[in-house]
């Protein structure tokens, strides 16, 4: 039913997912000791010049999709979750995807932490709280999953006794 526990933990990954799409997770700065201070952020939207120089060139970052689309994937299957409570072993699955998914966002983060500082030499970069919600959204999906698994025993429970 939608009024389960998991239904809570699921659509918090959802506002917590939809969150993640609009705010940065990392800030690339420029040394103290460099000439010109400059500032960028990046976020599942693109990398964004927050200090931008006069007469600077523009810093671009290409293929920075696969952030976008794991970022936009992670909110979307918990909602398609939360409507599949029929089908638990199928929720329990597609948890279980977007578990791997929300690991998989650290790792194209820091592959994109370091196509960053081979473009931008000298560059410092520092985490944003931001940068949190993936492993929020993978303890929030992992314990939904084991609470679908628990509604899944319990079903199969009663089954037997019948």
């Amino acid at each position: 039913m939608i009024q389960r526990i998991q239904t809570l933990y699921l659509f918090l990954v959802v506002a917590l997912g939809v969150t993640l799409c609009f705010v940065p997770v990392l800030q690339f700065d420029t040394p103290e000791n460099a000439e010109v201070q400059r500032m960028w952020q990046l976020s599942a939207t693109g990398f964004k010049d927050v200090m931008p120089v006069e007469g600077a060139a523009p810093v671009q970052l290409n293929g920075l999709a696969g952030l976008l689309v794991i970022s936009v994937l992670i909110p979307l299957l918990a909602l398609v979750d939360i409507f599949l409570y029929k089908k638990r072993s199928l929720q329990a699955r597609l948890n279980i995807f977007s578990i791997l998914l929300c690991l998989g966002y650290y790792g194209v983060l820091a592959i994109y932490v370091w196509l960053a500082s081979v473009s931008i030499e000298g560059v410092e970069w520092h985490i944003l709280p931001w940068a949190s919600i993936p492993l929020v959204c993978f303890v929030l999906t992992s314990m939904a999953t084991r609470a679908i698994l628990k509604d899944e025993a319990l079903v199969r429970a009663a089954d037997r006794i019948r």
